[in-house]
């Protein structure tokens, strides 16, 4: 509580079942605990009071390693977690720039105009999913049969969480390698997910699509990706602010709310250009002229009129 009030941490929560599960061991490597590796895929901790514990090995444990977490998800895995920071990426060293659009149906579109999408749930396992959700709706609380289902359903989120965190990795890593200088948009994550539910005296509007909104973002991982970025590639990632970003010609530098057609087609009525949404605001976010140095307006210039009035003037 007192870490609470400094402001330094969030407020502590009341332990439950199920969530945060697992011990934390801290000490000196070979008297406190050790770990050695039996085979390739195969290796062994000494946690104190319980002895040698089998895990899978799927990376080498580094020196002047203190501590080591372990941990239970919803699913009913076991995680192992070893405290080392690891080195950061190299960059290629050519200065070469790339531009992050992050979005809702495309996961993250790059100025190079390639288009990455996080991979979810199969069709086979989202209907499945819904099925599981409505079938514990439909369970007794306590019973045995809800804790079934409860488990079933978490079982689907582990594949769908595990196949965005190995994307968001991978995604990382070849960005930190290929590019020198990686720019995303300065995006308040927090505040876009809030929701719009409201009091019972100014109920909110819309409250479903922006609940389903939120479950997009989150689902598109855009913070975790440029955390791990930074991360990766740190001193090497640049926050631009996202004003006007989508409403940019990425060739004239035209402002024009219009000028996006729809989701993913954007029309320029200055100069013709017409691409991809996102792609172009990832070129405008690549070129780092979102908004001028002092922050104020856009560059560019803004169109209120129709395009043959700006032609005549």
């Amino acid at each position: 509580m007192a870490n609470y009030f400094a402001g330094t941490h969030r407020r502590p929560t009341w332990r439950k079942a199920g969530r945060h599960e697992g011990f934390r061991i801290v000490g000196q490597r070979g008297s406190h605990w050790d770990v050695r590796r039996l085979s390739r895929k195969t290796g062994q901790v000494r946690v104190p009071k319980v002895g040698w514990v089998r895990f899978r090995w799927s990376r080498q444990v580094p020196d002047g390693v203190r501590s080591f977490r372990v941990t239970r998800d919803r699913a009913g895995r076991w995680h192992i977690a070893f405290a080392a920071i690891p080195p950061p990426v190299n960059g290629p060293g050519t200065g070469q720039v790339v531009g992050v659009d992050r979005g809702v149906a495309v996961s993250a579109a790059l100025s190079t105009g390639e288009l990455l999408r996080v991979p979810g749930l199969r069709d086979g396992e989202a209907r499945r999913l819904v099925r599981l959700q409505r079938k514990l709706a439909r369970a007794k609380r306590g019973s045995n049969r809800r804790q079934r289902v409860k488990s079933a359903i978490a079982r689907l989120k582990v594949r769908e969480t595990d196949r965005r965190k190995d994307w968001i990795e991978q995604t990382s890593t070849d960005l930190a390698r290929r590019f020198d200088v990686i720019r995303v948009q300065d995006l308040k994550i927090r505040n876009m997910v809030r929701s719009a539910r409201g009091t019972m005296a100014v109920p909110g509007k819309n409250v479903r699509a922006k609940a389903g909104l939120n479950r997009s973002i989150h689902t598109a991982g855009w913070g975790r990706l440029v955390m791990r970025l930074e991360d990766k590639a740190p001193c090497r990632v640049e926050k631009i602010s996202p004003a006007y970003t989508s409403q940019c010609c990425s060739v004239c530098g035209t402002v024009d709310a219009k000028a996006r057609e729809s989701q993913a087609v954007f029309g320029c009525r200055s100069c013709g250009y017409t691409g991809n949404a996102d792609v172009n605001a990832a070129k405008n976010i690549a070129a780092g002229h979102a908004v001028t140095a002092r922050g104020g307006r856009p560059l560019g210039r803004s169109v209120n009129r129709e395009p043959q009035l700006l032609a005549s003037s």
